[in-house]
């Protein structure tokens, strides 16, 4: 099997290693925005670098990885569905509910494969918590509390870029949210901080922000994320029944100090970002989409999951800006008819 790489960043960087060690893959054809960085990426690993994405279909692949920026996600979706090749793309499919929903039909028209990369759903911890739900074992889930902390804030361009918190960050609570607990968010209310360093103010953004989520049995969720949380990287979930509670993410490298006199010391080394954190995940995720591309397993994560995701962040986005609940309902799932 041959696939293309489309992005050389830390990501791409990530997903080229898994790929160029797996078995079934037999060679990478590598590009970038930046030629250079391709190049000595492919250098690195012994494989193709290509000057641009046109040779990634005319040097001829069987898959695409999709890794660049957000922007460029729904056109090159689009590329590779019109070409009838698989696609595994990072979240999110695009920074807008229409770029989504355009590259969505593109995927359906042409009856290819999408599969996002929302690797929350690979990690053991994850997992473990569904399995805690679906088994009963919590009994009656009544709270769900989750939340992602960076520990720096992001280069102010790349901010500008990103979408907002909401989008960008809380998406992956969004999805695993749905993912653990087999329901659906009925409505949001969420609110952000702009207080710290100016350039979250100058991109319209948030640095810290929170949402109470409904879902469709009554379960209450709250999700938070922050970009400044200098203990260290943080993603956490706790699930609360009627039985019993489980947490995901609460190790011997937790950035958490205990103020009780009998209480865990603090992390020597806690998590430092989302690499190291999910590095596990991120390898399992890439293995499944080579497995779903020899036609051996279904698709674990496809389109119309990154787009329910999307309409939550969306929804929390509208919620935070308007200051006013948000139902669901509000944020559209489909194309819109036109007429006239």
């Amino acid at each position: 099997m041959r696939i293309g790489v489309i992005g050389t960043g830390r990501i791409g960087t990530l997903h080229a290693r898994t790929l160029s060690r797996h078995r079934e893959v037999g060679s990478l054809i590598l590009t970038d925005a930046d030629p250079v960085r391709a190049q000595e990426l492919a250098h690195r690993l012994g494989e193709t670098a290509a000057p641009g994405v046109d040779e990634i279909y005319t040097w001829g692949v069987d898959a695409v990885v999709i890794t660049t920026a957000t922007a460029a996600h729904a056109e090159l979706i689009g590329r590779a569905a019109r070409s009838g090749l698989p696609v595994f793309c990072e979240k999110p499919i695009a920074l807008d509910l229409p770029g989504t929903l355009q590259a969505l039909t593109e995927v359906e028209r042409a009856g290819t494969i999408l599969q996002m990369g929302f690797q929350r759903r690979f990690d053991a911890g994850y997992a473990g918590a569904r399995e805690a739900v679906r088994s009963g074992r919590l009994g009656r889930l009544h709270t769900v509390r989750a939340l992602t902390c960076d520990p720096a804030p992001p280069p102010a361009d790349w901010l500008r870029l990103s979408g907002g918190l909401f989008r960008d960050t809380l998406i992956h609570d969004a999805d695993v949210l749905r993912w653990v607990t087999g329901r659906e968010v009925v409505d949001v209310y969420a609110a952000g901080s702009d207080t710290g360093p100016a350039m979250f103010r100058e991109a319209g953004d948030v640095a810290t922000g929170a949402a109470l989520l409904t879902l469709d049995d009554g379960t209450l969720a709250t999700v938070s994320a922050t970009r400044l949380n200098g203990a260290g990287y943080d993603v956490r979930m706790e699930l609360a029944g009627e039985r019993d509670t489980a947490v995901v993410g609460l190790d011997d490298r937790t950035p958490l100090a205990s103020t009780e006199p009998s209480g865990p010391p603090p992390a020597d080394t806690p998590w430092t970002g989302f690499l190291e954190r999910f590095g596990p995940a991120y390898e399992a995720e890439l293995n499944a989409f080579v497995d779903v591309v020899r036609g051996e397993r279904p698709n674990p994560c496809d389109g119309h999951e990154a787009l329910q995701a999307l309409r939550i962040a969306e929804a929390c986005e509208i919620s935070r800006r308007e200051h006013r609940p948000v139902a669901l309902t509000e944020v559209p799932d489909r194309v819109q008819p036109s007429y006239g």
